[in-house]
């Protein structure tokens, strides 16, 4: 456990504001592969995760501790919550976006674009009017390492969004080297996406040259992309991201967590031992940070509080 404040560097004086007096980074859970996907379940006080090689989705909590919640679970990657509560995955292994519904009940949601199947669904939201967002880059295709080595049938990777009444699939973004992570601001006016373009894979190692950022693009009439900006250029690989109830945005990377302003100026970063992948607000108050980060889980206090879980 780290000592407190130890694990903070901060570019800015109001950073440190950000966490409780006291807080520790704290490792709750340990003993995976690659740590992903984190998303709290409010009603059951617990926190579901990927463990992608490993095949499984666990589960999290103080009452219960560390359990399995299913394996397989088709190289489960990045989770979120529906309006109703229900479970939203996507699928490296199983190349598809899928529901897990309170009852248990599992439905296949996206397959396919355009006749052709998906690359790996990799991250996931869902915006307040039902409408399901989602990446798709290569990385459960490229190796056995996260999914199931294949060709691209698509030949691109692209940003897609599943519309809540029609269930069609439309890309809004095929301009990305590698979309990742994804987030809207608190208002919806704004979706950023991360391209890991930097990353070429589990063995493939890095490429300079590629994108390693994060663009806040503009939504307009709630449904399609328009103007884009870069509001982090992160030296490391960005990863998954979240906004908090006032806008900052707070990003995955090889050293940790990065903190920005939506005008992208970093205020600090927490600084974790392991590489993070991903990362989620929770506990009651939405404000426990919970960070993914290849082994292990990691929690800290904050006094901010987290959006885009019901």
């Amino acid at each position: 456990m780290a000592a407190a404040q130890d694990f903070l560097s901060s570019d800015d004086e109001r950073f440190s504001s950000f966490f409780q007096s006291g807080a520790r980074l704290e490792q709750i859970a340990t003993g995976f592969i690659w740590a992903e996907g984190p998303v709290w379940i409010n009603e059951t006080y617990e926190l579901r995760f990927s463990d992608i090689p490993n095949n499984r989705v666990m589960s999290w909590s103080h009452a219960n501790g560390l359990q399995v919640f299913r394996q397989p679970s088709q190289r489960a990657n990045g989770n979120t919550l529906d309006r109703d509560g229900a479970m939203i995955s996507c699928e490296h292994g199983g190349r598809c976006v899928s529901r897990t519904n309170k009852d248990g009940s599992y439905e296949v949601l996206a397959t396919h674009w355009n006749g052709k199947r998906l690359n790996s669904p990799n991250d996931v939201v869902v915006k307040s009017d039902g409408s399901i967002w989602f990446t798709d880059p290569p990385y459960g295709i490229i190796s056995d390492h996260e999914g199931i080595r294949a060709p691209s049938e698509i030949g691109s990777n692209q940003v897609y969004r599943i519309d809540p009444q029609t269930h069609l699939i439309e890309v809004v973004a095929d301009d990305f080297d590698r979309p990742n992570g994804l987030a809207f601001s608190p208002d919806e006016s704004v979706l950023y996406i991360a391209d890991s373009g930097r990353a070429r894979g589990h063995g493939f190692g890095f490429d300079d040259a590629r994108p390693h950022n994060v663009r806040a693009i503009d939504v307009v009439d709630g449904k399609r992309l328009g103007n884009s900006r870069v509001v982090a250029d992160i030296d490391m690989v960005p990863d998954g991201l979240r906004v908090d109830s006032e806008g900052l945005l707070w990003i995955s990377a090889e050293d940790g967590v990065h903190c920005y302003t939506p005008g992208g100026t970093r205020l600090g970063r927490i600084l974790v031992p392991e590489v993070v992948a991903n990362l989620t607000f929770g506990g009651p108050e939405k404000s426990r940070l919970f960070i993914a980060a290849t082994s292990s889980i990691y929690a800290v206090e904050t006094t901010r509080r987290g959006v885009q879980n019901p």
